[in-house]
């Protein structure tokens, strides 16, 4: 009872403020009026914030300044030892730092690494939160600029890129994260610049403990569904995650963007039912996922769970296992990838509830922004397949979605299995799946894991495979790559060919995409593109595993 009180209290929480929330992002990304600090970044970089960027030139944006910023972080990470506050750590490795960089600019924020041993306090707070802001940015704007195609009459241009991410950064991302902060902080999370504390533990030896400026970093970790951990064991940690309350806290700052955005949606479009049922259909694959994932982990199949009574092998006591549940289903339906329990320690079925969480293509609610986007396109091919129904060409909110629209969701989608994929088969022909710490289905689990993780930019694991090699980091540096600028640039695209349209009136054949029809349709193509793609993998891994 308690367990499902802590998912309904989330649940009212994200209702009561979405509303308030998604009005208050809608001024930020349609307001005209520019703050002196967004002036003077614009002279900085020299961009004129009046000019509008066509679909071409809002993604060179993107992707320039994803590259910039991904080189960066690189050569921060290999010359840390030189750099203040390095705590005597030694550079890192280049396999590690390009896996890193690659991790971050992505907003997956993988970590092949142990963060308290391997990071200093600069690296974690100039490196690696900086990119837990302007990545979480970058889908943002992302996302309201494949609504300003949908919402355009006629127009070649979705806006400036540049305003956008200034403006997300400032004005969203940072207020929220500054409250949370000082939150975290009253509650007992370390905010500190220094190098750490020893102390004696209970059987009469030392440990040193770091210290660092975690609350901050946790803040826009969770908020911008990114998921690296200051520490190794990430929100399973005291110093990250001291308290049930503040488990239920960043639980709330995760889903708080991804499901206040279709308000934005709905605003930016004169619809707000139309945001109401994409948030509809978010909620919808999300509850029922919680509940399966609580479902399988409460039930706690297997000879241990079944002879100790519960499910809490790599499970921290404190949360117990409803809660640990929820995380895990939480950051797994967005692009979080933080953990609270250990996945890999997780009951067959349930531990294969965050993968097909991810294998949906994280859109219930998904990440900041790529979760809606992602929404939206699921959107646009369920409208194309129900007008092949009755006859008809498909429409969504007055836009024709003909065959380049067709092409370019349909490529969307193909992307990250095909990358998942090749990337499980790729670790198998190779012999680099040795390194999982199992065989058989739940050895394939942990290398398909790994590979889904990446390739949907979430950034959670498994664990139980050694993943900090030359092969596995520049591998899953690649599908972060390509799991998250191919998919990136076919919706600017898409919002371009949009943009052009001059929108038609609604007739009698026109599908109403407000109804409760129309949410059921787009929750049963979301499911059924998943089962039709990744099914026989699964059938392999955890469910082989589960029926045995």
């Amino acid at each position: 009872m308690a367990g499902w009180m802590f998912v309904l209290s989330l649940v009212a929480a994200i209702v009561v403020v979405h509303r308030p929330f998604g009005d208050y992002m809608y001024r930020v990304v349609s307001g005209t009026r520019h703050t002196v600090v967004e002036r003077a970044v614009y002279r900085t970089v020299g961009v004129d914030a009046a000019a509008g960027q066509t679909w071409g030139v809002y993604a060179r944006s993107v992707l320039a300044f994803s590259a910039v910023s991904l080189l960066f972080l690189y050569l921060f990470l290999r010359v840390q030892d030189a750099l203040w506050l390095s705590l005597g750590l030694p550079a890192v490795t280049d396999h590690i730092a390009w896996n890193t960089a690659v991790s971050f600019v992505t907003n997956t924020n993988w970590q092949a690494y142990s963060g308290e041993s391997t990071m200093g306090h600069l690296a974690q707070m100039a490196g690696l939160a900086v990119q837990n802001f302007v990545s979480a940015a970058v889908g943002i704007a992302v996302a309201v600029a494949l609504i300003r195609g949908i919402a355009a009459r006629k127009k070649t241009t979705l806006g400036n890129f540049w305003v956008d991410l200034t403006r997300i950064t400032l004005r969203i991302l940072l207020p929220v994260c500054v409250l949370a902060t000082v939150v975290f902080m009253i509650a007992g999370m370390v905010q500190n610049l220094s190098g750490g504390t020893e102390i004696s533990t209970l059987t009469g030896g030392t440990q040193h403990i770091t210290g660092g400026p975690v609350a901050s970093q946790e803040a826009i970790k969770e908020l911008g569904t990114n998921g690296g951990g200051f520490y190794n064991a990430n929100s399973a940690h005291p110093f990250e995650n001291p308290t049930t309350w503040t488990n239920w806290l960043e639980i709330f700052l995760i889903l708080l963007i991804p499901f206040s955005l279709p308000r934005v949606f709905g605003r930016m479009v004169g619809q707000n039912r139309q945001g109401y049922a994409i948030a509809a259909v978010m909620a919808v694959l999300a509850l029922g996922s919680i509940a399966l994932t609580v479902g399988f982990e409460t039930h706690g199949a297997g000879t241990v769970p079944q002879a100790v009574g519960a499910a809490m092998e790599g499970k921290e006591t404190r949360y117990g296992v409803t809660n640990s549940a929820v995380f895990a289903a939480a950051t797994t339906l967005t692009s979080t990838g933080a953990v609270n329990s250990f996945h890999d320690s997780y009951t067959s079925l349930g531990g294969m509830m965050p993968m097909v969480n991810m294998m949906l293509g994280e859109v219930a609610p998904g990440g900041v922004g790529s979760g809606l986007y992602g929404m939206l396109i699921l959107a646009v091919i369920t409208v194309f397949v129900a007008g092949l129904m009755v006859g008809r060409t498909p429409e969504y909110l007055g836009k024709k979605i003909g065959a380049r629209e067709m092409k370019l969701a349909s490529l969307y989608f193909l992307v990250t299995p095909i990358v998942v994929l090749a990337g499980t088969a790729a670790a198998f022909a190779t012999g680099n799946n040795a390194t999982a710490l199992n065989s058989g289905p739940h050895g394939l689990s942990e290398v398909l894991y790994a590979f889904t993780s990446a390739a949907n930019n979430n950034g959670s694991a498994f664990a139980g495979i050694t993943v900090n090699t030359g092969w596995w980091d520049t591998a899953l540096g690649l599908a972060m790559l390509l799991g998250r600028f191919l998919p990136l640039i076919l919706v600017l695209a898409l919002a371009g060919s949009l943009a052009k349209q001059q929108p038609a009136p609604e007739s009698e054949g026109t599908l109403p995409t407000h109804q409760p029809l129309f949410v059921g349709m787009v929750a049963g193509v979301t499911v059924v593109l998943v089962a039709l793609t990744f099914l026989p993998a699964l059938a392999l891994g955890p469910l082989a595993e589960g029926l045995s």
